[in-house]
């Protein structure tokens, strides 16, 4: 099955220019998931690694009205001990230089499983082990250091797939990897300043970037659309092109 007909329909509640808007972040469609809610079932697992062990050069943030680019990175995700629900996140975040760390919560709300599984292209992961696989949502809240520069917090939904193994193990899924419309960790909300009045849509994801506009012109990958170089996407415009000094950035583990 290939990813662009993945689901899931999550209600996501954003302030854009000014007035609260409710969006739908349209991913994976309700027809592909069973029925029954998993949750429960499902909290004995560990899914921290989920948000932390992906390749981080591939993941992607806008903030504000003209979709500055936000490089964001979740560093460790602790499972806490009494509230099997509960992550104790610790990341940092990046917007034009300027580095914030951050700590909060992931709170799942929701864990489903595919009606079929999806093995990939040629169907690779046939024979791989594979159990049960998922989508589970969540609320995230996210406070940067209110010592550091331009700080604030980060609130909202996010959705995320993964599978069970045959070790009883909880694993990122990216076996649609290759399909053109692949992503993973959609995270849509926004951030708002400590000394600001003023809430910014702020979404990030891995591969592609939840409710972007008109941002992504990419077909096979994400690509940022030229009337947005401007606003920290330049350098990924050259990595694209090969530029050997912009992939070297664009690799770079700014978060150490």
């Amino acid at each position: 099955m290939k990813c662009s007909t993945v689901i899931f329909l999550l209600l996501i509640t954003l302030n854009i220019f000014g007035q609260t808007n409710p969006k739908l972040l349209v991913w994976v469609t309700d027809d592909t998931l069973l029925d029954k809610e998993y949750k429960e079932s499902f909290l004995k697992y560990d899914f921290g690694a989920l948000w932390t062990e992906f390749d981080n050069r591939y993941t992607y943030g806008i903030i504000g009205n003209h979709f500055q680019r936000l490089k964001i990175k979740i560093i460790w995700a602790t499972k806490d001990s009494l509230h099997p629900e509960i992550y104790h996140i610790y990341g940092k975040s990046m917007v034009k230089g300027n580095i914030c760390s951050f700590s909060g919560t992931i709170e799942i709300t929701s864990i489903r499983l595919f009606k079929n599984l999806h093995y990939g292209v040629d169907e690779e992961y046939k024979n791989k082990g594979i159990e049960k696989q998922g989508i589970l949502s969540g609320i995230y809240r996210f406070a940067e250091d209110s010592l550091q520069t331009h700080a604030g917090i980060f609130e909202g939904r996010l959705s995320t797939l993964w599978y069970l193994n045959e070790e009883g193990q909880i694993v990122y899924d990216a076996i649609e990897q290759a399909s053109d419309n692949y992503r993973n960790n959609q995270f849509a909300g926004t951030w708002k300043g400590y000394h600001s009045t003023v809430t910014k849509i702020c979404n990030w994801g891995d591969f592609r970037i939840p409710l972007a506009g008109g941002l992504d012109m990419g077909a096979g990958f994400f690509s940022p659309a030229d009337g947005y170089l401007q606003y920290g996407w330049q350098n990924l415009r050259h990595a694209i092109n090969n530029d050997k000094q912009a992939i070297k950035e664009e690799y770079r583990e700014w978060w150490k």
